[in-house]
């Protein structure tokens, strides 16, 4: 279904709205606080101007702009009833159904056999070391979390990143070993040799 808003920091404004109304800034805040700036790329600007997009759609509206002498003057915005319904529908559907993505990994993968193999081999160690601090330093977040007392519904986003470094993890390092044995690297040679 083509969407109104298709960003995913809308889906993420839009949820956070749930709560009740908020200064955009307020939100930026919540998303960086509950860990949700390391699912969805976003900056003050982008996030300024996806909630413009959302009321333009029709899912948010201003309920008030506030004015203070310490603070320029802001806009704090309510979702609609428009908008909450957006909101579980998405959610429903990026749940339910599979969508095929396009990561840059898996372009290198498509493309790796251009690369010398001990070569290939080499840059897949380097990048199996990066996943597993990732994998480390992820679990020792979500232990932090969990020892304070987070429930596990709102750290299932880095139970599901866990899950994906450590299936790549074991790809890449089952890779590497595949591109160190010799006969590959020889019929690579025989291969490419002449094409260089």
């Amino acid at each position: 279904m083509r969407r109104k808003v298709s960003n995913p920091l809308a889906l993420a404004v839009l949820a956070h709205l749930v709560m009740g109304p908020q200064h955009p800034y307020e939100l930026g805040k919540q998303l960086k606080e509950t860990g949700k700036d390391r699912n969805i790329k976003f900056n003050r600007g982008s996030l300024y101007m996806v909630v413009e997009q959302l009321r333009k759609a029709g899912f948010v509206a201003e309920q008030e702009t506030v004015k203070d002498t310490q603070r320029p003057e802001r806009t704090v915005y309510a979702l609609t009833d428009e908008g909450r319904t957006e909101l579980y529908d998405w959610m429903r559907e990026l749940v339910r159904d599979p969508v095929h993505e396009y990561p840059q990994f898996g372009v290198a993968l498509s493309l790796i056999s251009v690369l010398d193999p001990v070569e290939a081999a080499e840059l897949l160690k380097a990048r199996a070391d990066a996943l597993t601090r990732d994998l480390d330093d992820t679990r020792a977040m979500v232990g932090k979390a969990t020892d304070d007392g987070v429930e596990w519904i709102f750290l299932v986003e880095e139970e599901y990143r866990m899950s994906l470094l450590e299936a790549e993890l074991r790809l890449v390092e089952k890779l590497a070993g595949e591109l160190a044995k010799d006969e590959y690297q020889r019929s690579w040679r025989e291969f490419f040799g002449r094409e260089r």
